[in-house]
């Protein structure tokens, strides 16, 4: 931090996001105009802010030089999360000192310091915000840590107001350590005990410290289904904590209830024999229409109908792609990621996209684009889905950009068309099976609500991520980021 922190600054941020606010603005811009407000007054390089949920927490807002972690995963049962959680609610963190190749990837750019504050809502953890440094220091003084823990609850009272945070989810917020969470010491004794852990497992605290845990524990990085003795599963996962004492971090959620699953399993089918239906009918007319009256029609009618049946079975064939990708969960290919030459996968992959998205594609790729680290055979697949879901939001023949850059670290590519834009609360949950955000009109935006929950199924693979964000003058930006090769 500066040696002295730019208070006027700090309030001139706050009252931005506030009018913003005011004027009718959803809370996730403002949450990143006060970011990018902020962080000057802080002195930091960069901002960011990780929205939590039982199933982890993800990047939502980010600026400067942490920009490039928008989107971003963190799994709830890494180490370095479960740390973060269950310090102080104010702390500073050393790179070095956090596990996990996100903070190695922070320390790379040059970023090798941070101050953490958790932004809690009714004793509950919705995120954390992050301010980055490049430089570490001894300790932060009062005002230092009064600053980032005001700013981490200037940050709850945006989900308070409920205009559009949480992201990942319109239901209640929720934090990750809403599962159970236990700390083991080496001789396999629970040192810590958190509500969360008494009801998912009916032990009280006083019945669960200093004795074994009343389940197995899974080897570090591993889950473990587990059946309790009254017939309820628990989930269950264990890491290593750093610091001194050997200790390991468990958390564990009951996934007994699969009213969930069988309610995803009979949308599944309804809406596949819905798509399906669809192009069916067109090709089985018009086939029809050829057999029946071929003599009767013109050359034109013909080869209009031969057209229609072409285009029809194409959108089935990928339609069929995704419903079966997506039934498997996406499962990982058998062969590890491999270096590829990015561009040239866009461009093979741009070649055999429909010929109606393909004409209206502008390329803006640089030469000297480096190689990324993945699976090249499924680049096809996400640029059709991107470019698809661009083509079907914005106006007949409105342009589509695809362009791409990299850093030390990630090759990016982006889809970014100039259509109806979408909400900025609803830039995660476009990524939820079934989900559309235009679903009350089907007849306008047709669709399985599939594609781009296919999408970050097959990046995140591939140790990538995948986000989308509003355009500047209207529209949507689509991103993806690769490892560097």
């Amino acid at each position: 931090m500066p040696e002295h922190t730019d208070l006027t600054a700090l309030i001139t941020g706050q009252r931005t996001a506030l009018e913003m606010l005011n004027s009718g603005s959803a809370a996730l811009p403002a949450l990143t105009r006060l970011l990018q407000e902020v962080q000057p007054a802080l002195g930091a390089a960069g901002m960011a802010f990780v929205e939590f949920t039982p199933q982890g927490g993800r990047v939502i807002a980010a600026t400067g030089a942490s920009e490039w972690t928008l989107g971003r995963p963190l799994p709830a049962s890494d180490p370095a999360t479960v740390c973060l959680l269950t310090g102080p609610s104010v702390q500073q963190v050393r790179m070095t000192h956090l596990p996990g190749h996100l903070a190695g990837e922070l320390a790379e750019r040059g970023l090798r310091w941070m101050v953490v504050g958790r932004a809690e809502l009714g004793g509950v953890t919705v995120g954390s915000l992050h301010v980055l440094y490049p430089e570490a220091r001894d300790s932060l003084d009062a005002t230092e840590r009064a600053v980032v823990g005001y700013l981490a609850a200037c940050v709850a009272h945006l989900y308070g107001d409920r205009n559009g945070l949480p992201v990942h989810t319109e239901g209640p917020v929720v934090a990750a350590l809403a599962d159970g969470l236990a700390v083991v010491d080496p001789d396999g004794r629970v040192r810590l005990w958190n509500p969360a852990a008494t009801q998912v497992t009916g032990h009280s605290a006083a019945e669960a410290l200093n004795r074994p845990l009343p389940f197995p524990l899974p080897p570090p990085g591993r889950a473990l289904d587990h059946r309790l003795p009254d017939g309820r599963w628990l989930k269950i996962n264990s890491g290593e904590l750093p610091g001194p004492g050997n200790l390991r971090v468990v958390t564990f959620r009951d996934i007994t209830d699969q009213q969930r699953r069988d309610r995803d399993r009979e949308l599944f089918v309804a809406v596949t024999s819905h798509e399906l239906r669809t192009p069916v009918t067109v090709i089985k007319g018009y086939a029809d229409t050829l057999c029946n009256h071929w003599d009767s029609l013109t050359d034109t009618d013909r080869r209009q109908a031969a057209l229609v049946i072409g285009q029809r079975a194409n959108e089935l064939a990928r339609l069929v792609d995704r419903l079966l990708s997506s039934a498997a969960e996406a499962a990982p290919g058998a062969e590890p990621p491999a270096r590829f030459d990015l561009g040239a996968a866009l461009r093979d992959a741009v070649a055999d996209l429909p010929a109606e998205i393909r004409e209206r594609l502008r390329l803006d790729l640089p030469a000297d684009l480096p190689r990324a680290c993945g699976f090249r055979q499924n680049l096809a697949t996400v640029l059709t889905e991107l470019s698809t879901n661009a083509g079907k939001y914005s106006l007949p023949g409105a342009p589509i950009e695809i362009t791409a850059d990299a850093d030390e670290q990630t090759v990016a590519f982006r889809v970014s068309d100039r259509g109806i834009g979408i909400r900025p609360e609803h830039v995660e949950r476009a990524f939820e099976r079934f989900w559309q955000g235009e679903s009350g009109d089907r007849r306008r935006y047709p669709g399985a609500g599939l594609g781009l929950y296919l999408v970050r199924q097959i990046v995140e693979q591939q140790n990538g991520w995948v986000s989308l964000r509003p355009r500047a003058g209207g529209g949507t930006v689509a991103e993806v980021r690769l490892p560097r090769g």
